[in-house]
């Protein structure tokens, strides 16, 4: 399936930003509150990105890079998480952040397996995807090693415990080849120009749940 979901992207027109950049128009209701389901398919829309796809003359061959195979592990069992909770009670949980309000009030929004938890480290993976994205863009001569090394220093490692922290710095130096990486990545669009939108709008939303978990006292939390 996953794979299936990878060569789609590669077929249509646009970068594989574009499903969402179209969907980031929709994660807000018209009262300003961040809506669940616009913004789970956001992040869902997301994961091919963070999948590599390695191209070898005529051969298709799907490969995860090891350092994005952690983060998209990650991001998919969050998303399936918060998605699961949506799915309880879609009328309760239409607007995201019910899901923690409710959990707060019950005292449980700090296990492990809360939604709560589960939302602020898919806030973070996709800072981090932000960060990489636009470490390629202001810095054109950084291998894709230093751009996920710096991206990674900067968001999620002040998070992360000694033992995951390691395994993730061994990691940054199995990313793919940055040339192959962007051309994957680009396929019939202006990959330059939606990287751009796709930091300058998806980087307000990020902040917006960091100031709402911050609001109840859960936004430090560690791994």
């Amino acid at each position: 399936m996953e794979l299936l979901r990878v060569i789609s992207f590669l077929k249509m027109e646009g970068t594989v930003f574009t499903p969402a950049l179209e969907g980031m128009k929709h994660v807000k209701s018209e009262e300003g509150e961040m809506l669940s389901k616009p913004f789970l398919d956001v992040c869902k829309q997301i994961l091919p990105v963070i999948g590599m796809v390695l191209l070898y003359e005529k051969e298709l061959i799907y490969k995860f890079g090891a350092a994005m195979a952690l983060v998209k592990s990650d991001v998919g069992g969050n998303i399936t998480r918060l998605e699961n909770k949506y799915l309880s009670n879609p009328s309760e949980f239409q607007n995201l952040y019910n899901m923690v309000r409710v959990e707060v009030e019950a005292k449980k929004a700090e296990g492990s397996s809360s939604c709560t938890n589960g939302l602020l480290w898919l806030t973070r993976a996709m800072d981090f995807i932000v960060e990489l994205f636009r470490n390629l863009m202001e810095h054109a001569d950084w291998t894709m090693s230093q751009v996920c090394s710096e991206a990674y220093t900067k968001t999620l490692k002040k998070y992360h415990g000694w033992l995951a922290s390691s395994t993730f710095t061994v990691a940054m130096k199995l990313a793919p080849e940055r040339k192959k990486f962007m051309d994957v990545v680009a396929e019939k669009g202006d990959i330059n120009s939606d990287i751009e939108k796709f930091c300058a709008t998806f980087t307000p939303l990020l902040e917006e749940n960091h100031k709402f978990l911050a609001s109840v006292g859960l936004d430090n939390m560690k791994a």
